[in-house]
């Protein structure tokens, strides 16, 4: 295909259109009220329960959250493939397949879905092939360029950290359980782990975790702020930690130390 690289927001959004235009259909017609969920919720209607969260804007019932958030769900799943993806066709393959009126048979569907799942294998067995050693040399210049960064200061072990707040408390030692608050990224910016995003502190003995987590922690003050870059040696190394840390990733974390609990 030559489409462009579409975002899994944009993606999501064509989704979320689909699924809400769909909630909001009032046609009298079988196939209309086929696509038509929210004409007579079938699950809603046969299961008392909390319906809807509230305060999300543009979502008012159970039907155009459950909507946004299977769409969420798609555009996660199509994340990999999105630059092979047609928004547009998309949708109307969502929409067509609701009202039962799809232009594909299902032969055709079949040697469709197929094919382009042999292509799918092929293109996912090269990358595994090639992603350990690709990883590996952009962590490598990643972190040569980032130690001559301001503030920036590398250790023996090649851990790097950059104090973002000095704290004053005590330091943890090797056997300590620290209550922390952290974000961790990737090189790319893309954030697979977050104590923040789920709005609740971590505890953890520093003896239990990747190296580069036991030494950076243990050089921080209670009460500090740093930011880490950590080699793929001191992380998950040749394995990662799929889904989402892929083999020899160089990880970034920004990390709160709160609270030392006690030693093991």
């Amino acid at each position: 295909m030559t489409h462009p690289k579409y975002s899994a927001a944009a993606i999501a959004g064509v989704i979320l259109l689909v699924s809400l235009s769909a909630c909001g259909k009032t046609e009298k017609s079988g196939a209309a009220q086929a696509s038509s969920g929210c004409v007579k919720p079938l699950i809603s209607s046969n299961v008392k329960g909390s319906e809807t969260v509230k305060g999300i804007a543009g979502m008012d019932n159970e039907c155009q959250q459950v909507s946004y958030m299977i769409g969420m769900d798609i555009a996660k799943s199509l994340e990999e493939i999105k630059a092979d993806i047609d928004p547009a066709l998309l949708s109307q393959g969502i929409n067509d397949q609701l009202a039962g009126k799809t232009k594909l048979n299902e032969q055709q569907h079949k040697e469709i879905r197929e094919a382009f799942g042999v292509k799918l294998q092929a293109y996912a067995t090269k990358m595994a092939a090639e992603l350990p050693a690709k990883n590996l040399a952009e962590g490598k210049a990643f972190l040569a360029k980032n130690k001559t960064a301001s503030g920036v200061v590398t250790t023996a072990s090649g851990l790097q950290y950059k104090i973002l707040r000095a704290g004053s408390g005590a330091k943890p030692s090797a056997d300590s359980i620290v209550k922390v608050n952290y974000k961790g990224t990737l090189l790319d910016g893309k954030v697979f782990d977050s104590s923040y995003d789920r709005n609740e502190p971590v505890e953890f003995p520093l003896n239990q975790v990747v190296p580069g987590w036991s030494e950076g922690v243990g050089l921080m003050n209670v009460g500090s702020k740093f930011q880490f870059w950590i080699p793929s040696d001191l992380a998950y190394g040749e394995a990662g930690s799929p889904p989402v840390i892929g083999p020899n990733a160089t990880l970034v974390f920004e990390v709160e130390l709160l609270e030392i609990k006690a030693a093991q």
